[in-house]
């Protein structure tokens, strides 16, 4: 019997936390992409940021990030249980008590806040705390079991870090920086979406009302088509602003051009050739999204290095 299984089963602990599974608390692989995009958001802004206070700056982001993750598993144990693709985090899989996954991500919250007050500014601090109280609380225990719009409302949490970053640098946010987090909150959708195209049954034996639960493929394929029209066009319109670069203007427009062709051929998809494939043209663009999100930021970065080289 697995560590899973025999925790769905009897509901008790079925082996000792070791280091490795509080690691996976705090989610590591979102935590990458909430660190990546923080310290785009902390580097592009205006004027200079001493190392010391961007190193630090950036660890307290990270801190909360894992601080959300760690209290997103704490209160979704028991949806992760019945899915496949969480089934073996540490809470369902009982490697970690409950009651440690909150201690943990309260206390982090509380450290990676005062801390971020400290080294940075407070109005850096002040989004950070909102932050992790939208995803821990409006997002994870309030709308994820109530809407099909939950992952819609979701990405405003998961947009934020860029917005942090630029405020631990400058004190303030701009127009800039809400780009930066349009791109994010509008990319979020079509990326979720399209995991739950072929996760359908996941969400559906954990209760979750997902928009392929409760409106069916067929208008989850219309709706990643509205978005990623939509986002297109924010993406492209960021390059119009202080921005706006030559490798910006060059990644946004051929990676939104392919985006959009992927999102067309989803929505051109038939169900039954799409389940006869595995939904292969699905997942190929799940997969795509996140290079999508990660070259869009990271050429954001290189005209930042371009500029300060005086280069543009």
């Amino acid at each position: 019997m697995t560590d899973a299984t025999a925790f769905e089963r009897t509901g008790e602990l079925t082996g000792e936390a070791r280091f490795g599974d509080y690691v996976q608390l705090l989610k590591p692989r979102v935590m990458s992409l909430v660190v990546f995009t923080a310290l785009v958001g902390l580097l592009v802004a205006p004027g200079p940021v001493h190392p010391f206070l961007g190193f630090a700056a950036i660890l307290f982001i990270a801190l909360g990030a894992g601080a959300s993750g760690a209290l997103n598993m704490w209160y979704d144990a028991d949806i992760d249980r019945v899915m496949r693709r969480t089934a073996r985090r540490p809470v369902p899989a009982g490697l970690v008590e409950p009651g440690e996954a909150l201690a943990l991500g309260i206390a982090l919250s509380g450290i990676a806040v005062v801390m971020l007050g400290l080294a940075a500014n407070w109005v850096a601090a002040a989004w950070l705390a909102f932050t992790i109280f939208f995803y821990a609380v409006v997002y994870t225990i309030w709308l994820k079991r109530l809407t099909p719009q939950n992952i819609v409302i979701g990405g405003a949490a998961g947009a934020f870090p860029p917005v942090i970053g630029w405020a631990a640098a400058t004190g303030g946010t701009s127009l800039e920086a809400w780009l930066m987090f349009a791109l994010i909150f509008l990319w979020t959708p079509p990326h979720f979406w399209a995991l739950a195209l072929f996760m359908k049954e996941d969400y559906h034996r954990a209760g979750v009302p997902m928009l392929t639960v409760t409106h069916g493929r067929r208008a989850t394929r219309a709706h990643i088509l509205a978005y990623t029209v939509v986002l297109a066009v924010f993406a492209l319109g960021a390059g119009f602003t202080g921005l706006g670069g030559p490798a910006y203007w060059t990644a946004a427009v051929l990676l939104n051009a392919w985006f959009l062709l992927g999102a067309a051929r989803i929505w051109r998809r038939d169900e039954a050739a799409a389940e006869a494939d595995g939904y292969a043209v699905e997942k190929r663009f799940f997969r795509f999204s996140l290079l999508y999100l990660f070259l869009h930021f990271g050429a954001l970065l290189a005209d930042a290095a371009l500029g300060g080289a005086g280069l543009v």
